[in-house]
Parts: C-alpha cells; sequence; structure tokens
C-alpha cells in the first residue's frame, strides 16, 4: 500500500534527481491537482492510502513531468487573477506577471464605466481569455469581444468565459489582429507574441515544446505583432480609449516608439514581480 505521503516524496526526489527546479512544490502540486486536493489537504492527508487507479495517474503525470511538460499542462488548467482557467493546446499557460496587464487596465475601466455607465473591451490574441474574462469578472457594466486565429485558442476562451458564468458578455471572434473586428472599443489589451524568432529554438522546454509557438514567435526583431496592433488601433479604440499590452524585458522603449509614432502617448509602465519592464498602458494624443 502506497500513501500519499510516499507518493508526494516519491515525486519529489525523480524530479530532484531530474535536475527539475522546485522539486517539493511540484510535486504537491501535482499530485494534489491531479486528486483535487489544496495544499493543505496533501500536507494533512499524508497518511491516505491510494488506490491503484491514483497510483497510475500520478505514475503517468510523473513521466510527463520528467518530458518537460509543464505541472499545469498537465493538470489541464491554471489559476489566473483569482480563477481557474482551462489550457489547450493551442493556448499560452496564463502567467502571474500578466496578471499586471490586468490590474494596470482596470482602474482605467473603471473610470470610464463610471463615466459612461459600461465599456466595452478587445482582447487581441485571447488565447484562454484569461485577461479579458479577469476584466469582465471584475467589471459587470463591460462587455467584450476576445479574438485569435487558432479555432482551438477561441473554443477554450468561449468554454472558460462559459464556467466562469460570463458567456453573455464575452464572444470569441477569429481574427488576425483586427481583419474581422468591427466597431470601437474603450479598451484594447493583448500580450501577443513578442520572443524573436531567433530566441526561441533556446528556450526551457516547458516553453519552446509545450506552448504554441504562434502565441510566443514576435518575428525577426519580436515587434512584428505590437506592429500590427498600433498602425490598426486607432480605427477601432474611442477618443478617449486606452491600450495595454504586455512586453518583453528589454522592449519598453521599442515598444513605446512604435505606438507614438501610430498617435498614441505612454500613460503608464509596470514593471512584472522581476522588476523587469512588462505592462504599457497608451492613450491617444490629443489633437
Amino acid at each position: 500500500m502506497t500513501t500519499l505521503s510516499a507518493a508526494v516524496t516519491e515525486a519529489r526526489n525523480r524530479f530532484s534527481e531530474a535536475g527539475l527546479p522546485d522539486a517539493a512544490i511540484e510535486a504537491r502540486l501535482l499530485i494534489g491537482g491531479l486528486l483535487k486536493l489544496t495544499s493543505t489537504e496533501v500536507f494533512t492527508g499524508g497518511d491516505r492510502v491510494l488506490t491503484e487507479d491514483e497510483l497510475a495517474r500520478i505514475s503517468n503525470a510523473v513521466e510527463r513531468r520528467l518530458k518537460r511538460e509543464p505541472v499545469h499542462r498537465i493538470l489541464g488548467s491554471r489559476e489566473f487573477h483569482g480563477v481557474d482557467l482551462l489550457i489547450s493546446k493551442e493556448t499560452l499557460e496564463p502567467r502571474p506577471d500578466t496578471e499586471i496587464l490586468v490590474d494596470s487596465v482596470l482602474p482605467y475601466l473603471r473610470q470610464i464605466v463610471a463615466a459612461k455607465g459600461a465599456a466595452r473591451l478587445l482582447d487581441l490574441g485571447t488565447g484562454t481569455g484569461a485577461i479579458i474574462l479577469a476584466l469582465l469578472k471584475e467589471s459587470p457594466e463591460t462587455q467584450g469581444i476576445g479574438s485569435d486565429i487558432s479555432e482551438d485558442a477561441l473554443k477554450t476562451a468561449a468554454e472558460n468565459a462559459a464556467r466562469l458564468g460570463l458567456s453573455e458578455r464575452f464572444e470569441a471572434i477569429r481574427s488576425d489582429w483586427f481583419e474581422n473586428i468591427s466597431g470601437r472599443f474603450d479598451i484594447i489589451v493583448s500580450n501577443p507574441p513578442y520572443i524573436r524568432s531567433d530566441v526561441i529554438p533556446v528556450l526551457e522546454p516547458e516553453v519552446r515544446d509545450f506552448d504554441p509557438s504562434a502565441a510566443l514567435d514576435g518575428g525577426p526583431d519580436g515587434l512584428a505583432a505590437y506592429r500590427a496592433i498600433a498602425a490598426d488601433a486607432g480605427n477601432f479604440l474611442e477618443k478617449d480609449g486606452v491600450i495595454g499590452v504586455e512586453i518583453g524585458f528589454d522592449q519598453k522603449e521599442t515598444v513605446a516608439a512604435i505606438f507614438r509614432s501610430a498617435g498614441f502617448k505612454l500613460a503608464q509602465a509596470k514593471c512584472d514581480y522581476g522588476d523587469n519592464d512588462r505592462v504599457l498602458v497608451f492613450t491617444v494624443k490629443e489633437a
């Protein structure tokens, strides 16, 4: 008979031997997630005897992690801004740093709702829907569109909206940036692909081999998506609207210059938890 404590210890040891960082945390997170247990329940329920089915599922998951598949991809979901989001093959795994984009845009959204009574959002390259669904959750007066070129991503975003009770205020549209978008929006947000093409082959296996390349590859200089967004955003943004984008750690000046040349001014810049530049917020330049 194998107990929960023994299974966690074995997984931790195997992860540690394989050189995986945070082996103890990942072992608890993986096994707890598989068994639908909180971290506290994993700690306090160590004497629980696992069934053969549970042991088989744990063994399979441990082998997948040893092949560098991320824990949350194995579990099929990840927490983001207080909600659990499904992840699929063609969606980027939501990261904590992206919550900074949500928190940066939220005060502007609340100001707009206070002034107008409602707001419209557009999330370009929505993936799981993480950004826009977090904003809709915080602002009941807001409606929004999440666009993506991936049908798999749009299906996942729509399913996440349904799970959160947000389907009536969220629409998923297949679009290459603004191609199939119409109307104007109070806020446009995006976490676009921003990694240089030549950097992708040397990324950690968890990112390189499991995150979709379309959500990573920003072209030769990593800036292709920002040029596309900045070039057309003025045609879709209200005159008092706001654009919020996530950026790479070394892209603040270049991305700001791209948006300035397209008629926007930098209103705010925020760093991530590692003190790297991560979010830029733009408004329309006054005539």
